[in-house]
């Protein structure tokens, strides 16, 4: 299985701070944002990645990931030349996956939660062994703001965009697992009314054919959309707070390749991370010891 991290747009929710920067490089506590999207699918054991973002923004990702390597990775970089919807990114990304299925995840998506790695690995075998995509959903306050899954019985059984009245409070967030089919069906979305290309859509079309499931995040975990201002400094607090306390890091992609065994401890003290005095430069140069 191949991942996707889509990091496009223009993060005007977050003016000026995004005026000259990439939304998904702007800090969560100590590690750029896009460092969490990442981890994500680095704990899913995915080590082949398209990075998909403006061209403004590319040399900037390109200097801060490189090719990869330095993490046991191979990652790759595409343009998104205007903000068309979350289903563009298999139009970018369709020679990218070949014949593999895929993942694909928000740059601006940070998830947390004892067992999240279980349930990452139990989506891939899901996606490998049924055909089937698979999508998380995870409770909201405000459905309205949200696409939003029916689920009755642990049974997904319809899916709206942004309701303005629904029982089910179950909000489709972005991180999403499919089989290789959606290359193709992603060609049948069409633009809709705000004309971009729906993820909602793309996912009704699986529903319709029966061949999708929702993973339901409840109590114990953690889902934020860092696009706002509120958001962003919400989620820096919460990621603070537990780094502070319990006295491990979430998100280092250096940690991540290390517990996978895709580097070793000789590899990661020549990735120059050391030469960095910070505190998270510390933490990973205690993790070769």
């Amino acid at each position: 299985m191949k991942g996707i991290i889509l990091s496009g747009g223009l993060g005007t929710r977050l003016y000026p701070a995004t005026f000259v920067t990439s939304k998904q490089l702007l800090p969560i506590f100590n590690k750029p944002m896009i460092y969490y999207s990442l981890s994500t699918l680095m704990m899913a054991n995915i080590r082949e990645i398209l990075l998909i973002t403006t061209a403004v923004d590319l040399k900037n990702y390109k200097k801060l990931f490189g090719d990869g390597s330095r993490m046991g990775m191979k990652i790759t970089y595409a343009i998104q030349k205007k903000p068309r919807g979350l289903v563009d990114a298999f139009h970018i990304g369709a020679k990218f996956v070949g014949k593999e299925d895929v993942c694909l995840i928000l740059g601006d998506n940070i998830f947390y939660g004892d067992g999240f790695s279980n349930l990452l690995i139990e989506s891939k075998k899901i996606v490998q062994s049924k055909n089937n995509a698979v999508i998380f959903t995870f409770p909201v306050k405000k459905p309205s703001d949200y696409g939003i899954a029916n689920i009755v019985n642990n049974k997904l059984v319809s899916l709206v965009e942004k309701p303005k009245k629904t029982n089910s409070k179950n909000a489709v967030v972005g991180l999403y697992f499919y089989p290789n089919s959606v290359i193709q069906l992603a060609k049948k979305v069409k633009p809709s009314k705000r004309r971009e290309l729906e993820i909602t859509d793309l996912n009704k079309i699986y529903l319709k054919l029966k061949k999708i499931e929702a993973i339901q995040m409840g109590r114990g975990y953690a889902w934020f959309d860092a696009g706002s201002v509120d958001s962003l400094h919400e989620v820096s607090q919460f990621i603070k707070s537990i780094e502070n306390r319990m006295g491990y890091k979430i998100g280092c992609i250096e940690e991540i390749a290390l517990n996978n065994k895709w580097i070793t401890k000789n590899e990661l003290k020549k990735t120059g991370i050391f030469s960095c005095s910070s505190e998270y430069g510390l933490y990973v140069k205690s993790l070769t010891k």
